[in-house]
C-alpha cells in the first residue's frame, strides 16, 4: 500500500520533538473520561486490570488501548483516544499491563514488548464476556510493536477485530534500543531506568530465588536490564535475543487486518529500521504514516484531541466501522 501522506502541523513550539515527547508526557491533561476497573485472571494464575469507558448508548463497538513502557491507562495518551472514541459511539478499555495498574502482580514475570499471549487472552475474555461484533486495537510504543506482532503473528484472529491503529512503534526493538542509548535520549533512558529497576527492587523481595540484590546492582542501562531481568523473566537468553524475537518488524508482511502506523520523523526513540517502508508499499492492509514532527507519542493539536486520536477515529470510519 504507497505510503499515507500525513496532514500532521505541528503548531510552532511542537516542531521540535523533544518538547512534543516531554509536553504531552508530563503536561497533557484529559478530563472527563469515567473508568470502571475489571481484574481479569490470566491463564497463569496472575491478573491484570482493564479499565472501561463506555459510550453513551449501548453499541457493539470497542476500542482496546494499550500503554508503552512503564505506562497504565491514566496516562493521558491513552484517555484521549477513549474519549474521543466514547464520544463517537465505542466503548473503550485501557488496559494495565502485569503490574501496572498501581499492585505488583503476582508472578515474578511481567510485561514486555511481545507479550502477545496476554493480549490474546484479554480479546478472549472480552469475546466471551461481552457482545461485541466490531472491535479496533490501539497501541503505544511497546503496546503498539505488541499490537503488530499479535496481528502478524498468526495465521487466523478473530473475526471481530477490523482494524488496528500504532503509535510511535519500535517495530526493530535492538534498533530502538540503540537510540535510547545515545546521548539526545539520556534524560528519557534514566527516567525509565528509575522507574524500572525501583519496580523490580520490590519484586526482588518477593522473588529471592529469581534475583539477587547484585544482580539488580548491575544495571547501569536499559539494555542491562533487560539482561538481567526482561529476558530471564520472560524465557529469552539475553536482551538481544529478546530483541530478535519480539521486533514486530518482522511480522508486517503476514498482517492482513487494515492496520495504520504513524511514526513521527522526529521521533528520538526510534531508529531508521523502525519506518518499515517496504513492508507498507508489499502490504495492502498496512497503511505507514510518517509526519515530519511529533516526536514520541506527542502529536499536540490546540484543542481536545490530538493527531493520532483523530486519525485513529478517521481510519477506523475509514474501512467501515461505523
Amino acid at each position: 500500500m504507497p505510503i499515507v501522506e500525513p496532514s500532521y502541523k505541528a503548531p510552532l513550539f511542537f516542531k521540535n520533538g523533544h518538547v512534543s515527547t516531554i509536553y504531552s508526557g508530563l503536561v497533557r491533561r484529559v478530563h472527563g473520561v469515567e473508568q470502571n476497573r475489571e481484574r481479569i485472571t490470566l491463564p497463569d494464575e496472575d491478573f491484570l486490570d482493564l479499565d472501561w469507558s463506555f459510550a453513551n448508548s449501548k453499541t457493539d463497538k470497542l476500542i482496546i488501548v494499550l500503554h508503552g513502557l512503564e505506562g497504565h491507562a491514566q496516562r493521558p495518551y491513552m484517555t484521549g483516544v477513549a474519549k474521543l472514541f466514547n464520544n463517537n459511539g465505542f466503548d473503550a478499555v485501557c488496559v494495565n499491563f502485569r503490574g501496572c495498574s498501581g499492585e505488583d502482580n503476582l508472578k515474578y514475570r511481567s510485561y514486555h514488548s511481545g507479550a502477545t499471549e496476554d493480549l490474546e487472552a484479554i480479546l478472549n475474555h472480552i469475546l466471551a464476556t461481552k457482545t461485541y461484533s466490531e472491535i479496533t486495537l490501539n497501541g503505544f510504543s511497546l503496546g503498539g510493536n505488541m499490537l503488530l506482532k499479535y496481528l502478524g503473528e498468526r495465521d487466523t484472529i478473530p473475526n471481530e477485530i477490523k482494524a488496528a491503529i500504532a503509535v510511535s512503534v519500535p517495530c526493530d526493538l535492538h534498533g530502538s534500543c540503540k537510540e535510547l542509548h545515545k546521548f539526545k535520549n539520556v534524560a528519557y533512558h534514566e527516567n525509565f531506568k528509575k522507574y524500572l529497576v525501583n519496580r523490580l527492587r520490590k519484586k526482588q523481595k518477593k522473588h529471592t530465588d529469581a534475583l539477587s540484590i547484585e544482580a539488580i546492582n548491575s544495571i547501569k542501562t536499559l539494555k542491562d536490564f533487560d539482561d538481567v531481568y526482561t529476558s530471564k523473566a520472560h524465557g529469552f537468553s539475553d536482551a538481544l535475543d529478546y530483541y530478535a524475537q519480539c521486533s514486530s518488524l518482522q511480522f508486517l508482511p503476514n498482517i492482513h487486518t487494515p492496520t495504520l502506523i504513524i511514526n513521527a520523523l522526529n521521533d528520538s526513540f526510534l531508529s531508521p529500521e523502525c519506518y518499515p517502508v517496504k513492508e507498507a508499499k508489499q502490504n495492502p492492509d498496512l497503511f505507514l504514516e510518517m509526519p515530519k514532527h511529533g516526536g514520541h507519542v506527542g502529536f499536540h493539536l490546540y484543542g481536545k484531541h490530538y493527531y493520532n486520536e483523530r486519525r485513529a477515529l478517521e481510519f477506523v470510519l475509514e474501512k467501515g466501522i461505523h
